[in-house]
């Protein structure tokens, strides 16, 4: 039965290097495995239509339909000009903007290309009459959006919960330490490369009239603000569930793009539910055959194939982390991070279990090191509409991008693996 599943994985890399949509991808792998074992096509088909019906998967359409609302009803805009208020002074403090502005985004989307949707057409215009050049500013900001993924609440984290059977709201938590961590070195990456750029800063007010400044963009940002604290707060506050949660963020997004921010009309909100829904679909798709395959891997015992072949090469914990981080890494640069938690989890989570690492802090594991091949080639998903939108070419965005995710993410990956702590104190401190 392996060799089928040696098979099967051969298929998959053979499609994924020529370029097949993925899919397509993962259903060739998946015949693979009918065709070569034992699998009853009708039972599998039935089995994964079964699966995708869960409820908690609809809380991705309305968390991806609630970021397309903010990217086009000024919601995001507000909150870039209520952070630039404190930080615009600082060299460099234009890119902070860019950064918190993603994290706040994240944790009202769960998406990382909201952040470059909503974000990148205002900040990238702005950041270049500033002085910055136009490709840091879109790697810049690619990078701050994969915090979408980390920040919660996080698509891949819904996906990881309901995979693997841990706590959704536990998986949440346990990315957003990492995703603090990796905001903050961002922030600093970006202050210590602005220095050699010839910067516009903002003109110094007085303190009345700073103060005043600051009350006015804080009152026109309060609406977006109390997004973030009425999703959040009702579900660890166990009012909600992710789902129904998601459902309150369209239900507020709507009304607040429309009659407060004015940005929202029926042609935009008409368009936002066009581009939610393709995107919905081709991920419901990828979600539906991904998971067949991944689900046929555990039926034929490569999980526990998986677990004794690493335990015969070594024993070290320190080193086998190091080879999971890697291999996520790498992983991630090849197929979207929704794809990779659904293929590598359930046949990774016996090798955490052997090398007693929690799954909360093997959650935390996964989203970031899946994360960055968001920002990584040749996949780089968000680095490629960074560069879209910020109308550059990607050979120029590379150099700044692959700075800071040597600088920023890879170290906060490492951390993760290997200092427990950071991924486990703040689900602790809610009982999980």
């Amino acid at each position: 039965m392996l060799e089928s599943a040696a098979v099967a994985l051969g298929v998959l890399v053979i499609l994924l290097t020529i370029g097949v949509p993925l899919p397509y991808c993962f259903a060739g792998g998946m015949l693979a495995m009918v065709m070569l074992g034992d699998a009853v096509m009708n039972g599998v088909m039935l089995w994964g239509y079964d699966q995708i019906s869960s409820p908690v998967l609809l809380a991705i359409p309305l968390f991806v339909f609630a970021g397309t609302i903010m990217s086009v009803s000024g919601i995001a805009e507000s909150l870039l000009k209520l952070v630039n208020e404190f930080v615009g002074r600082i060299q460099g403090g234009l890119g902070v903007v860019a950064t918190i502005s993603c994290g706040i985004i994240g944790a009202i989307s769960g998406s990382g290309l909201t952040g470059v949707a909503a974000v990148g057409p205002v900040l990238i215009p702005e950041m270049e009459k500033r002085g910055y050049p136009r490709p840091f500013a879109a790697a810049l900001i690619a990078n701050s959006s994969v915090l979408g993924l980390l920040i919660p609440p996080s698509v891949t984290m819904i996906i990881f919960g309901w995979v693997t059977e841990t706590s959704i709201l536990a998986a949440f938590l346990a990315t957003l330490g990492p995703g603090l961590l990796v905001a903050l070195l961002l922030s600093i990456v970006n202050i210590f490369m602005a220095r050699k750029f010839n910067l516009i800063l903002n003109e110094p007010l007085p303190f009345r009239k700073k103060i005043h400044s600051i009350s006015k963009r804080g009152l026109s940002a309060t609406p977006a603000l109390l997004m973030p604290f009425i999703i959040l707060g009702g579900i660890y506050g166990g009012v909600m569930t992710p789902t129904e949660a998601a459902a309150v963020a369209v239900i507020y997004a709507i009304p607040v793009g429309w009659l407060v921010y004015k940005g929202l009309g029926v042609k935009s909100l008409l368009s936002a539910g066009k581009e939610a829904g393709t995107s919905v679909g081709a991920i419901l798709i990828m979600i539906f055959f991904s998971l067949i395959l991944s689900q046929m891997f555990v039926m034929n015992g490569v999980p526990q194939a998986l677990v004794d072949s690493v335990f015969s090469i070594t024993e070290n914990k320190y080193f086998l982390l190091l080879l999971v981080c890697l291999l996520l890494f790498l992983l991630g640069m090849v197929v979207n991070d929704i794809t990779a938690i659904i293929l590598v989890a359930p046949l990774l989570m016996p090798l955490m279990q052997a090398m007693e690492v929690s799954s909360v802090q093997f959650a935390a594991i996964i989203g970031v090191s899946t994360a960055m091949g968001g920002v990584t080639p040749p996949y780089a998903s968000i680095l490629y509409l960074a560069a879209r939108v910020g109308n550059t070419k990607f050979s120029d965005i590379i150099k700044p991008a692959m700075i800071m995710l040597f600088c920023a993410y890879i170290p906060v990956a490492l951390l993760t693996a290997y200092w427990p702590g950071l991924s486990t104190t703040i689900p602790g401190i809610f009982g999980y």
